[in-house]
């Protein structure tokens, strides 16, 4: 399943690319951008835990952008 979010408060390109990095690392997640530019998050991902893979993705958000909002 793969669905494209919008971000609040992201505020640098750098912040963007460690987040996507972090994403792509956890377990259920076959594919993740996140783009500074267009303020947008992009999860592909297995589609059975969805919903527990994007609370682990709004934490990785969180811990590196605090102010950061992933818009469901």
């Amino acid at each position: 399943m793969k669905k494209v979010y919008k971000l609040e408060n992201l505020d640098c390109a750098n912040c963007a690319a460690k987040m996507e990095r972090a994403i792509n690392k956890l377990d259920g997640v076959n594919a993740a951008s996140v783009s500074f530019l267009s303020q947008r998050l992009s999860v592909e991902a297995d589609e059975s835990r969805f919903e527990e893979i994007m609370d682990a993705v709004a934490k990785v958000c969180r811990k590196v952008e605090p102010d950061c909002k992933i818009l469901r």
